[in-house]
């Protein structure tokens, strides 16, 4: 289900008890990013993440209804990076919190060395996987190419 701008202000009309308040918050967020975005600005919001603007160069394209090429002019498009947090709540390796705020930062003395080395330790492992995944690979196509 897709939630649109009214369901949005429906959303944190919930939270702050009032639709028009939420509306106008809603409207300052969101003009707030827009304008910023375009002046040129980078828009980083903690545990959400990073809106901006990113230029992409000219280049030939195909409408593929008709097969006809033309040409695309170079220009300036928005981009929005997730933070990690956010990305974690998407994929599943995080539990969303029950209550309070999915944005907030973490309470301070929780980011510790132990939280650190198990982070360190996962990114071994991940990387360990693809090492060996891409080893055998490697070892498939050299069989495939004897054959």
């Amino acid at each position: 289900m897709a939630i649109n701008k009214t369901a949005l202000i429906e959303r944190v009309a919930l939270q702050l008890g009032s639709r028009r308040a939420a509306a106008e918050a809603v409207e300052a967020v969101l003009d707030t990013i827009v304008r910023a975005v375009v002046s040129g600005e980078t828009v980083s919001v903690t545990s959400f993440g990073t809106f901006e603007a990113t230029e992409t160069s000219a280049r030939r394209a195909r409408n593929p209804k008709t097969g006809e090429t033309f040409d695309l002019a170079a220009r300036t498009v928005p981009r929005f990076r997730p933070h990690t947090r956010f990305r974690e709540y998407t994929n599943r390796e995080r539990a969303l919190p029950e209550g309070g705020s999915a944005v907030r930062k973490d309470p301070k003395g929780t980011h510790t060395r132990a939280a650190a080395k198990s982070t360190s330790a996962r990114a071994t492992a991940s990387s360990a996987r693809t090492r060996t995944v891409a080893r055998g690979n490697r070892r498939r196509a050299a069989a495939k190419g004897a054959a």
